[in-house]
């Protein structure tokens, strides 16, 4: 069984830190353990840690303030829970989170991220725009965008 929960626990924080300062696309980017533990952290963020079967599988960071209300800033799962649809379906719960708030859900993805491209796009999601050498020379960070709408027609669940 697949859990997400809400934590703003220091050593959840830490664990994230390490397992993204650890993984590709990041180690390629040259994200350090320091500059990890920073992008995890802020008051418009949302930090699930991801469960299956009560062992930790990795997290993701939702944005949910701003230009880009619904912003999945973060997904990482520890390489032996990769390719089983835990990916899914934490963006799955994603969705349903932000589209409670905004009708727009954004993520990221490195141009050379082929795998994570195609999960996104099989999920419904359109490239929208590039930022050229952006976390690299030579390579791309491409923005995705999944809607349910405009902001002029949406209308946010009162929390």
């Amino acid at each position: 069984m697949i859990q997400l929960t809400l934590t703003k626990d220091e050593k959840d924080f830490d664990s994230c830190a390490l397992l993204i300062s650890q993984s590709d696309p990041w180690v390629f980017l040259k994200f350090s353990y320091e500059l990890c533990r920073e992008i995890l952290k802020g008051e418009s963020k949302e930090l699930y840690m991801i469960h299956e079967n009560e062992v930790f599988a990795g997290f993701v960071i939702l944005q949910l303030q701003g230009l880009l209300k619904g912003y999945v800033q973060s997904i990482c799962l520890r390489p032996e829970f990769r390719g089983k649809g835990i990916g899914t379906t934490a963006l799955k719960f994603c969705e349903e989170r932000i589209f409670r708030i905004s009708p727009n859900m954004f993520i990221c993805v490195s141009s050379f991220n082929h795998q994570a491209k195609k999960l996104y796009l099989s999920l419904g999601f359109e490239q929208v725009g590039e930022f050229k050498d952006m976390s690299i020379r030579g390579h791309s960070e491409l923005l995705l965008r999944k809607t349910i709408g405009t902001y002029s027609e949406f209308i946010p669940v009162i929390e």
